[in-house]
């Protein structure tokens, strides 16, 4: 066949001009049209649906209902059709939620969400604490114990792990249980789990306390200075970090004289004051510092 006559179509076919035979075909590319470098670009750009997730107990796989009672042009359905899609949904959540793990899992997922957003933790922790709690859960962990206590303990795990600078008293304010449950639980998962997990370094404060006083670069180099001197010189060592921290904070704006007020800091880093007033003093002698007020 000579190739003169063949010619290409504008669907990419090429045709013998005389036979109208089709010599090839367009190859069809089944792939995306788009680009990405990464697993998470891969599964952001996918039209397939959300990405998984395990912040939620169905790790996002499942269909949502629109809570909006309109169709697709942005109409208000019916009464009657209102009505059906209400059933409907409730239908949904209790098949979703059939065995009573599933609604275990549902109800922590949600308290772990509600208070990372309160406490400002990243998403990627959120989802560390969700697999932790699904851990604790899969070992039959949480008979016995609260819902809501083992999920701030998840939480306050993975922020451990990923070096988040959140106390146990930041997350008590947030938290629907008591301090001390929370502290229970928190050393149970951990043990049980065998979580590698690291002590918070007061130094992990100070850029969280300088923000929200809104302290000067210099003042907040100069905590951070002081608190890892003095860290070097053991004397943090049984000390709240936290406390340690806010000291440092405060003795760094008398320094570079960009002062706050000891209850101002006090309420920031959520210590008491005669905390600050200790620790600011060890500071300022182990380093030899001569502050005038």
């Amino acid at each position: 066949m000579d190739e003169d006559e063949l010619v290409r179509t504008d669907k990419g076919e090429l045709v013998h001009e005389e036979t109208g035979i089709i010599v090839e075909e367009e190859n069809i590319d089944h792939g995306p049209e788009w680009r990405a470098f990464d697993h998470s670009e891969r599964q952001n750009k996918s039209r397939v649906g959300s990405p998984m997730t395990q912040a939620r107990h169905d790790k996002g796989l499942t269909t949502d209902i629109d809570w909006r009672d309109t169709d697709a042009s942005g109409r208000q359905l019916s009464a009657e059709k209102r009505s059906r899609m209400q059933r409907l949904r409730t239908w949904q959540e209790r098949i979703r939620t059939q065995e009573s793990g599933e609604r275990n899992l549902q109800q922590a997922l949600a308290e772990i969400d509600r208070m990372a957003s309160a406490t400002g933790v990243p998403k990627s922790v959120r989802e560390i604490a969700c697999v932790i709690y699904r851990q604790a859960l899969d070992r039959d962990l949480i008979r016995g114990r609260s819902i809501e206590g083992m999920g701030t303990a998840s939480l306050m795990a993975a922020c451990r792990q990923e070096s988040i600078p959140r106390s146990l008293d930041d997350l008590t304010k947030v938290s629907r249980v008591e301090r001390r449950e929370i502290g229970r639980s928190y050393r149970y998962i951990s043990e049980e789990l065998s979580l590698s997990l690291k002590p918070v370094e007061p130094g992990q404060y100070i850029p969280r306390f300088s923000s929200e006083l809104d302290l000067e670069n210099t003042t907040q180099q100069k905590a951070a200075e002081i608190v890892q001197e003095t860290t070097e010189l053991g004397l943090h060592a049984g000390k709240s970090p936290t406390g340690f921290a806010a000291a440092a904070v405060y003795l760094a704006s008398l320094v570079c004289s960009d002062q706050r007020t000891q209850r101002e800091i006090a309420d920031i880093a959520d210590v008491t004051v005669v905390t600050i007033r200790n620790r600011y003093k060890e500071q300022m002698d182990a380093l030899d510092l001569d502050v005038s007020f």
